[in-house]
């Protein structure tokens, strides 16, 4: 699982371009978005089509349910282990 949270942390920084952050600088159960790491709602999309594309699952940022598993690094690492 952890092997995954790192992936999961890299393409964050890579494909929301975020280059002052290193892998090492995010917590896997820090909150992804407000106080956290302070994504927004447009990085929720990227992100939701970067997770699609690497590991083929959909998560839609505006239902309830795939909310919950934006909520850190950690979460989105259980639904991707759980899905395959």
């Amino acid at each position: 699982m952890q092997q995954l949270e790192e992936e999961i942390k890299a393409l964050i920084i890579e494909c929301l371009n975020l280059e002052d952050i290193e892998v090492s600088d995010i917590d896997s159960q820090e909150m992804l978005f407000g106080d956290g790491l302070g994504l927004d709602s447009i990085d929720a999309l990227e992100l939701g089509l970067a997770l699609k594309k690497k590991y083929n699952i959909v998560l839609n940022a505006d239902d309830a349910e795939s909310r919950k598993h934006f909520a850190s690094v950690h979460s989105l690492a259980q639904l991707i282990t759980a899905s395959n």
